[in-house]
């Protein structure tokens, strides 16, 4: 079971867009939210979760930086590749920078669960990279998770199976089991992890969405801080993504809307039935109304606020290996 092991999932639907170019630290560190000319080579400081926002703050995409030898990279979902890369385009005017679309010159599998660190760069912290081998094939791995924490790994095109088989041997003891894209999206509902076209947008400021860790307080300009650090002065925002319990069999879906007394205060935006969190969805709500336990109603169910993440394991086995 994932929530106690690891999951390995294939990820063909995440993108990478390289970043080549002699300015191209200096100028991506204009572009986005948190460091990138302060990352360096090792297991510490060679990556960053980040955000591209508007210039009035609002989220564009939301890209982990990568640091390589010649380049940088920007892993996000495959089907906003095309959008971040023309917004990025349009910031290029005197710079030495270019972007490609490189996300057909890898293989993409992330394991995720507790046990995931331990089987793949241990010594890792978060966000950060290192170059490995698994199974005699070179992979850079990565440690962030999709749904939590976890690992990412970036095989050459065409090597997956091999790298597959390799962790499935070395996995055996850790519990791995190989899931697909239901199981890894139950995970990042029951972690509380917002998704872009899903929770994020150009209609969220990273306040309302949680996103401190994809903010620096400390580097330079960059498009859209202004407004960021107008939000931060402020210490407060209008609506906050939140966790949603249901006293019902099953979750309002995404959509509906969400309640208080009789007026709307917010909207579900996904939702799932966790075979260990129970009937959950995450979603947006005034600010007011996102106090834990405060009580909603979600397409005419009962619902509460939760916490985010969802509540730790509870020890009981599912037994179900393509769900979490």
């Amino acid at each position: 079971m994932i929530h106690r092991g690891v999951g390995l999932f294939r990820l063909a639907d995440r993108g990478l867009l390289r970043v080549t170019g002699g300015d191209r630290v200096r100028w991506l560190d204009g572009m986005l939210s948190n460091e990138v000319a302060s990352l360096t080579p090792g297991a510490e400081r060679s990556g960053s979760y980040a955000l591209l926002l508007t210039r009035q703050g609002r989220i564009v995409a939301d890209p982990h930086v990568l640091l390589r030898p010649d380049c940088l990279w920007l892993e996000l979902p495959r089907a906003a590749l095309a959008h971040t890369q023309e917004v990025l385009d349009r910031f290029i005017i005197a710079d030495d920078v270019t972007l490609e679309d490189a996300s057909d010159e890898v293989d993409r599998i992330a394991l995720e669960g507790p046990g995931a660190a331990a089987l793949v760069a241990p010594e890792l912290v978060a966000d950060a990279c290192s170059d490995i081998e698994i199974g005699g094939i070179p992979v850079l791995a990565a440690a962030w998770g999709l749904s939590g924490a976890g690992r990412q790994l970036f095989a050459p095109a065409g090597a997956a199976e091999v790298v597959v088989a390799a962790l499935r041997e070395a996995g055996t003891d850790a519990g791995l089991v190989e899931a697909g894209a239901d199981a890894l999206e139950l995970l990042r509902i029951e972690a509380g992890i917002p998704k872009l076209g899903v929770e994020l947008d150009e209609e969220v400021l990273p306040a309302e969405a949680r996103l401190d860790a994809a903010v620096s307080t400390t580097k330079g300009c960059y498009t859209g801080q202004e407004v960021v650090a107008r939000m931060a002065s402020r210490g407060r925002v209008s609506h906050l993504l939140v966790g949603l319990r249901f006293d019902a069999a099953e979750p309002a879906s995404p959509g509906a809307p969400l309640e208080h007394e009789g007026k709307k205060v917010g909207e579900i935006t996904s939702a799932c039935v966790s075979l260990k969190e129970g009937p959950i969805a995450l979603g947006f709500v005034r600010a007011a109304h996102a106090e834990p336990g405060t009580a909603l109603q979600a397409g005419g169910r009962p619902a509460r606020v939760a916490p985010l993440p969802f509540g730790a394991s509870d020890g009981a086995d599912d037994g179900v290996s393509d769900r979490a």
